[in-house]
């Protein structure tokens, strides 16, 4: 065979990879779209009343915000938001939405009667070339972005986006501002029932199993009892300047027990706020607030930290978006802990996927 032959063939290989790479990254985009189109998840979210009455609170508290101006809702859903900001006054709404969820939000927007205010664009934020009615620019953007540990599914991009493309210099971006916190938690009974299951299963052994576990994160409810340390802040952004370079970080924390017990697991939760409105909106999804279907995020240690009032707990909390797919994200958490009785210094990586 001659070298031409194998430059060709490797041409060839080189051109198939990328067209592989391409079609995996379109079925991980289409497959986040397509969650998104079935009413199911936007009935979850509509229901969870913290989430949905802040925004209608933001926006219809606060007119002199919306009246005679152009809105951007990034990732409009059914368009509840934009039904809002019609409601509030606005001159112009332009709901985009890329799921097909969208031809059901067009007959919603019909239903009551703001369709000659609220245009819907099908399509990817980041794909439209010109907005509908000739508009060059928008007053206000506003999108319920947020995703489990505050960046899963990764729509600040969009925002960002957005913001950088089609927000007027003066413009605002309801909400604005968020930030993301960690704390230890105790929680041997779920640990027990869903990761040490795998130590013995009649008798064999499936710690292959195990470590997968680990390497998932839970979302759930987490009992505020079961917190056994103070919050530490991981991370803030103000949607008005943050860069999408400044969503992948690193950042140090320390935990200090408040009372005796076991450390099982980090758990993280969020707040976002609406800080341009004439009396601010803050929301948290702390264990001891109100429930959101953000719920919290919780990171199972494969070793377990028992602590005294006072023991302090040192760590590093790294978060990337995934190389492959952006919208799934890559977290590592390195902890250390000394004490009369144990010294521990380990590190875990865990996929939100």
């Amino acid at each position: 065979m001659t070298e031409q032959t194998n430059d060709i063939e490797i041409e060839i290989t080189k051109d198939l990879d990328e067209k592989n790479t391409t079609k995996e990254n379109n079925k991980e985009i289409d497959y986040y779209f397509d969650s998104y189109s079935h009413f199911g998840i936007h009935e979850e979210m509509l229901k969870d009343n913290i989430r949905t009455m802040s925004y209608k609170d933001a926006i219809l508290k606060n007119p002199h915000l919306f009246k005679d101006k152009v809105v951007m809702d990034v990732g409009c859903g059914t368009g509840i938001l934009s039904l809002f900001a019609a409601k509030a006054g606005a001159r112009v709404v332009i709901g985009v939405e890329c799921s097909d969820i969208i031809t059901h939000a067009k007959k919603i927007v019909e239903e009551n009667g703001y369709s000659d205010v609220i245009k819907l664009v099908h399509a990817k934020i980041e794909d439209i070339k010109e907005l509908p009615m000739g508009i060059k620019k928008v007053d206000v953007i506003i999108s319920e972005w947020m995703g489990y540990c505050l960046f899963y599914e990764s729509m600040v991009n969009s925002v960002i986006y957005a913001r950088d493309k089609w927000l007027v210099e003066g413009g605002i971006i309801m909400p604005d501002k968020s930030t993301l916190y960690i704390s230890a938690m105790e929680d041997s009974g779920f640990k027990k029932y869903k990761i040490d299951f795998w130590d013995d299963i009649l008798g064999f052994k499936m710690k292959c199993i195990q470590k997968l576990t680990y390497l998932e994160p839970l979302v759930d409810k987490v009992d505020p009892e079961s917190i056994i340390s103070n919050s530490t802040l991981l991370k803030t952004i103000d949607l008005m300047t943050v860069s999408v370079e400044e969503i992948n970080f690193s950042k140090s924390f320390i935990l200090t027990a408040q009372k005796d017990g076991n450390i099982d697991a980090f758990a993280t939760f969020f707040t976002y706020s609406f800080n341009f409105c004439h009396k601010p909106i803050y929301i948290s999804t702390s264990p001891d607030s109100y429930y959101t279907h953000w719920k919290q995020t919780v990171f199972y240690l494969e070793k377990t930290l028992s602590v005294y009032r006072g023991d302090v707990v040192k760590g590093i909390f790294t978060l990337k978006q995934n190389k492959n797919n952006f919208r799934d994200l890559d977290i590592t958490v390195r902890y250390t802990f000394d004490s009369e009785n144990e010294n521990t210094n380990h590190f875990q990586e865990y996929r939100l996927r």
